[in-house]
C-alpha cells in the first residue's frame, strides 16, 4: 500500500511542477540547452542528425524543443512523425505523406492544391470534430487501395520545398521499427537512396530502443551507416537538475534545500524520467519544507510500486539471465573470470555473449565505453542488489 504522507487539499489544488511519461514542454523543460543549439544548428545546416540515447532520456522533449524553435522560423516547413505503430512499408507510407501535407499547410484551400499537384492519384480526407468549442477540420488522405507511387512520396518534402522556396525538417520518431519490416534492408536502401540526395531537407531520427538505432546507423553493412551526424543524448548534469528542482518547489510555496534536491537526482543516478517522477513524489509529501526523511521515504514508496513490474520481468527471464543481471547490478566488469562465473553461476564463459546480446535486445542493459555493462533502469538496479544472495521469493519479500 502507498501512503501520500502529507498530501493536502491545498496541494492537491497547485499545479503539477514536474511532468514525467510525456513531453516536456516550456517551464518543465530542464536544460539541454547544449543539445538544443547543436540540434538547431543541424536542422539550420541541413545536417542529418541520429539522436541515441537510452529509454526515457528526454530524446522526444528535446527534439519537440528545437522543432519549437524553427517553427518560429518561416524559411522552415518542420514535420514530426511517429512511426511506433507502423509496422508495414504501407503504413510508414501513409504515415509519411500525411505528415508532410499537413505540415506544408493548415489551410483547407492550400491542402487540397498540394494533394492535386504532388498526389493526384490518392484522394484527400476531411473530417470534422466539434470539440465542444467551434468545429475543428482535420486534414488527411483516403487511401483504398494502393495507386501511389513510393518514389514520389519519399520526395515530396524535397520538392514542396524547392518549389517552395523553403527548407524542410523532417523528425521521425521510434526509427528503429524500419529494422523489423518484411524486406527490411531493401526499404531501408530505398530510403538512403532517396533522402542523400535531397539538398532541401534534412533528417532527424530518432527512437526508444538504443541497441536497434546503433545497429542501423553503426553497422558499416547497414544502408544508413554515415548517414549524418550522431548525436550521443548524455543524462543531464547534477548541477542543472538542483536549481530545477529547488525553483519548482519554490514556485509551489515550499521549500527544499540544494542538498536534498541533489539528493533526489542521486538516488536515481541522474536518470531525466525518474529525476522528474521522485521529485513529484517528493513535493507531494512536503508541507513547507522538505525533509530528508520525506525523500528516501518517496524513493522506498516509488520502488515498490515497481515491485510487480520488475518481479514480472524477472519471471519471464531465465536463472541464467537473472543472475546475469545481479553481476552487472554488483559491477562486475570481468565477466568471464573463474570466481564470477561460480559466485553467479552463469555456466561457461561462451555463454557470456549470448547472456549479454539476450539482455541487450531486451533493453535491460546498455554496452557503454570501454565495453562496460550497466543497467538501464537505475531503479531496477537498486531493487535487484539487496536480492543478489537470495533467491526470487526472497527477493519479493524483501521488496513488498
Amino acid at each position: 500500500m502507498i501512503i501520500f504522507v502529507g498530501l493536502t487539499e491545498k496541494n492537491k489544488k497547485m499545479e503539477q511542477p514536474f511532468i514525467y511519461g510525456k513531453k516536456a514542454e516550456n517551464e518543465f523543460f530542464t536544460d539541454r540547452e547544449q543539445e538544443v543549439n547543436h540540434l538547431v544548428g543541424n536542422f539550420k545546416g541541413l545536417v542529418n542528425t541520429v539522436l541515441v540515447s537510452p529509454r526515457r532520456w528526454g530524446k522526444t522533449s528535446l527534439v519537440n524543443k528545437a522543432m519549437s524553435i524553427m517553427t518560429k522560423d518561416k524559411q522552415y516547413y518542420v514535420a514530426y512523425l511517429d512511426i511506433f505503430n507502423c509496422r508495414t512499408e504501407e503504413q510508414f507510407y501513409k504515415t509519411y505523406i500525411n505528415t508532410i501535407l499537413q505540415a506544408s499547410t493548415s489551410k483547407l484551400d492550400d491542402f487540397l492544391a498540394l494533394v492535386r499537384r504532388y498526389v493526384g492519384s490518392v484522394g484527400p480526407k476531411i473530417s470534422l470534430s466539434d470539440n465542444g468549442r467551434a468545429m475543428e477540420v482535420s486534414l488527411g488522405l483516403d487511401f483504398k487501395e494502393k495507386q501511389y507511387s513510393e518514389d514520389e512520396i519519399l520526395d515530396l518534402p524535397q520538392r514542396i520545398a524547392q518549389e517552395k522556396g523553403k527548407k524542410f525538417i523532417v523528425c521521425i520518431d521510434e526509427f528503429q521499427n524500419v529494422g523489423e519490416y518484411a524486406e527490411s534492408l531493401a526499404f531501408q536502401r530505398k530510403l538512403r537512396s532517396h533522402w542523400q540526395l535531397h539538398n532541401s531537407v534534412c533528417y532527424c531520427l530518432y527512437g526508444s530502443k538504443r541497441h536497434m538505432l546503433l545497429d542501423i546507423f553503426g553497422n558499416y553493412e547497414m544502408p544508413f551507416y554515415k548517414f549524418g551526424d550522431i548525436v550521443f543524448l548524455e543524462k543531464i548534469a547534477e548541477d542543472k537538475w538542483v536549481p530545477f528542482i529547488t525553483g519548482k518547489f519554490k514556485q509551489t510555496g515550499k521549500r527544499i534545500s540544494k542538498e536534498l534536491a541533489l539528493l533526489i537526482v542521486r538516488k536515481v543516478e541522474a536518470h531525466p524520467y525518474y529525476v522528474q517522477q521522485l521529485a513529484h513524489q517528493v513535493w507531494l509529501r512536503t508541507n513547507g519544507e522538505c525533509s530528508e526523511e520525506t525523500v528516501v521515504a518517496a524513493h522506498e514508496s516509488l520502488v515498490c510500486q515497481l515491485n510487480l513490474l520488475f518481479s514480472n520481468l524477472l519471471d519471464s527471464l531465465t536463472p541464467k539471465q537473472i543472475n546475469f543481471l545481479h553481476a552487472v547490478a554488483d559491477g562486475v566488469s570481468n565477466f568471464s573470470a573463474k570466481e564470477t562465473l561460480i559466485s553467479y553461476d552463469l555456466g561457461t564463459s561462451s555463454n557470456i555473449k549470448n547472456l549479454r546480446n539476450a539482455m541487450l535486445q531486451r533493453d535491460l542493459i546498455d554496452v557503454l565505453p570501454k565495453r562496460k555493462i550497466e543497467l538501464q533502469d537505475p531503479l531496477f538496479a537498486y531493487w535487484l542488489k539487496p536480492a543478489t544472495k537470495t533467491d526470487n521469493r526472497q527477493r519479493r519479500e524483501v521488496r513488498i
